[in-house]
């Protein structure tokens, strides 16, 4: 008789269900996605510009560890977070894995031998990046290329061209945007299809919906919305000490929703989420995600998380989902 441990089953029906994690396609691409993804932002450690202040390399791979093994199929970086090294952490939590997810990135920010920060969409520096990219992350094809910003807004044409021909050799299976509006967008379709948009969406941050959102829904343009959590501050942790003591390199520091009048009103919302989910045994954190999901234009949502621990205390953001009552009870929380 064949004695098989606890331990056997309870891995066997682990795999059963991220298998029959409920995905969605990513636009016009073949990508299938979980509705969450790992958002390596910042991963990309102190700094920098943009950065989240100081990082522990050891802690971000953890953090990426936990998610692929909840089932979370896709991660979310870009060139310029740490100035390359966000890429270069992420492909150090890949290797040796056999559950490999996609992986997401972008072009566009570049910087100079002094850490300054600018951008470009000339078709010399977009296809450096990309081969930088590549090289970063150890791999032979990216899965989903993104512009960055559109900026300078005039060379549009010439970076998404680029992205194109890029596609064309293999070197990036699909191409999309970020921080585009709609206008930026319809020309970019003139040249080639895009396949995903990637705009800031939170329920402090609903600007998308008034036309972005409806545009990418009628052009069937996936969208992977970021900081679904504005920044840390809907996870229901967020408290006035806390951003006082943030590192002197943290972005948020000089973000106008980290400042009142904003800060109080955002805190407040952060309360709500954390009210709500504690009907259901979940995360202020993942009941601001959820919030994004209930969008029908929205087909997953990037995650930023920055240890395992902070992992599990969002990753119910794949199955759970909010309520009529609960959503109208967030949408009436004073805009």
């Amino acid at each position: 008789m064949c004695d098989l441990s606890n331990d056997y089953f309870t891995a066997a029906k682990e795999r059963i269900r991220i298998e029959s994690m409920v995905k969605k396609r990513l636009g016009t691409s073949d990508l299938e996605i979980t509705p969450m993804g790992v958002g390596a932002w910042a991963m990309g450690g102190g700094g920098w510009q943009f950065s989240w202040g100081p990082q522990d390399d050891a802690e971000s791979i953890a953090a990426i560890h936990a998610a692929l093994d909840a089932g979370v199929n896709w991660i979310d970086t870009a060139a310029i977070y740490g100035l390359g090294h966000s890429e270069e952490v992420v492909a150090r939590a890949l290797e040796g894995r056999a559950n490999r997810p996609y992986v997401f990135t972008k072009c566009q920010r570049v910087w100079n031998e002094k850490r300054e920060i600018s951008g470009s969409l000339k078709a010399d520096s977009v296809r450096r990046e990309c081969e930088a990219s590549l090289r970063r992350l150890k791999v032979e094809t990216i899965d989903l290329y993104q512009i960055h910003w559109p900026e300078p807004d005039a060379d549009v044409e010439e970076g998404w061209t680029t992205l194109a021909k890029l596609r064309e050799e293999g070197k990036v299976r699909w191409i999309g945007v970020s921080n585009f509006n709609a206008a930026q967008m319809e020309r970019c379709r003139r040249i080639a299809p895009v396949a995903s948009l990637q705009p800031p969406y939170s329920a402090i941050s609903p600007e998308v919906e008034r036309e972005l959102l409806p545009y990418c829904q009628q052009h069937n343009i996936g969208v992977i919305v970021y900081s679904p959590m504005k920044s840390g501050l809907l996870t229901g942790k967020m408290t006035r000490e806390r951003v006082a003591g943030f590192a002197p390199d943290d972005f948020r520091r000089n973000a106008l929703a980290f400042q009142e009048p904003h800060l109080g009103r955002n805190l407040e919302l952060g309360e709500l989420m954390k009210r709500i989910g504690a009907r259901h045994g979940r995360s202020a954190g993942e009941v601001a995600i959820a919030w994004t999901l209930r969008n029908p234009a929205v087909t997953a949502a990037i995650v930023g998380m920055r240890s395992a621990a902070q992992a599990h205390g969002v990753l119910g953001a794949l199955e759970f989902r909010l309520g009529a009552e609960e959503i109208a009870e967030i949408d009436a929380f004073p805009r």
